[in-house]
């Protein structure tokens, strides 16, 4: 267990830490018997054959989905077998702090962990390697995360916007409390400052990433007087959402209004209009967070901690000229 801390150790021989760490330190007050144990376990290698945790502690939808396939998939060819830990029925489960006494355990990967900054670093501070993909807040400097470009890909859609002339602009976002939700309000307002306008905050309101929060949101700024010309929304599910209040308002899009969402899902080829998104690159966020994993797990040094994959603004026939 070259690498292992003095609590995995503990945990992993049935004693104390204080017992481990008397033994690892040459105290004469430990029978020498445990004194071998304890150095054995500290001299032998991690093995090769040890189960990667995917903890993913949502329904695997067309969001989650394609990450955990690719997780699964590229582990499958570094030849390691994958612990998955999905589904909503685990999301208040107090995973992380018992992760580092499962001695089957070589790795674990992390996708959107509801779990606080605080649990992380203590996670962190075990000695066990993982990887958090799609951070929920903003993780610490020396843990190991891929995300998508949140900033970038805002600042794409809005600027889009600003170029079809659109200056009033709805956001709804899923909140500052969410790490991406921060980054993509901060790309807006950069975008809508190269046009020399302001984000007003009376068209930011925020909600669940679901279409319900898009109906919802949308059509109370959709009343407003003066209303938005345009609305950006955290996810495809809020824009199809948008959608439907548009109709019922006998809106049409985008003649009368632009809808932007983001993810690039299924779903938004399939509305009508078709949606105007931002591409998250999901299967390779799963993909460059297990080869970021097995290169710690083979003893090396990560060559980046804070991975960002470039999104793309994809333009279909939700979006027009400002009226």
């Amino acid at each position: 267990m070259k690498g292992a801390t003095v609590r995995q150790l503990a945990a992993q021989l049935g004693l104390s830490p204080a017992t481990v760490s008397r033994a690892l330190n040459g105290h004469s007050h430990v029978a020498e018997a445990t004194r071998r144990r304890v150095l054995e376990a500290f001299s032998r290698p991690t093995p090769k054959n040890g189960l990667v945790f995917v903890r993913c502690p949502y329904e695997l939808t067309d969001y989650f989905g394609p990450i955990v396939s690719s997780v699964g998939e590229t582990l499958r060819l570094h030849g390691r077998e994958m612990l998955l830990d999905t589904g909503g029925a685990s999301y208040h489960d107090d995973v992380l702090r018992r992760l580092p006494s499962r001695g089957e355990i070589a790795g674990a990967v992390l996708i959107l962990p509801p779990e606080e900054t605080s649990e992380i670093e203590s996670l962190r501070a075990s000695g066990t390697p993982f990887v958090v993909i799609d951070p929920r807040v903003r993780v610490p400097k020396d843990v190991l995360s891929v995300s998508a470009a949140n900033f970038s890909g805002s600042r794409d859609a809005a600027a889009h916007l600003a170029a079809l002339g659109h200056r009033r602009i709805g956001v709804i976002s899923a909140g500052p409390v969410l790490a991406a939700g921060e980054a993509r309000l901060a790309g807006h307002a950069s975008a809508l400052a190269q046009v020399g306008a302001l984000v007003e905050p009376e068209l930011v309101r925020y909600g669940e990433p679901i279409a319900a929060t898009g109906n919802k949101e949308g059509g109370e700024l959709l009343d407003l007087d003066p209303r938005p010309t345009a609305i950006v929304c955290f996810n495809d599910k809020v824009a199809v959402g948008v959608l439907q209040a548009a109709a019922d308002r006998g809106l049409k899009v985008p003649q009368n209004l632009s809808v932007v969402g983001f993810d690039d899902i299924d779903l938004s080829r399939a509305t009508t209009p078709r949606l105007t998104t931002v591409r998250q690159p999901l299967q390779e966020m799963g993909r460059m967070a297990v080869t970021a994993l097995m290169r710690v797990l083979d003893g090396h040094e990560a060559e980046a901690l804070h991975i960002e994959l470039a999104t793309e603004l994809v333009v279909r026939d939700s979006t027009g000229p400002a009226t």
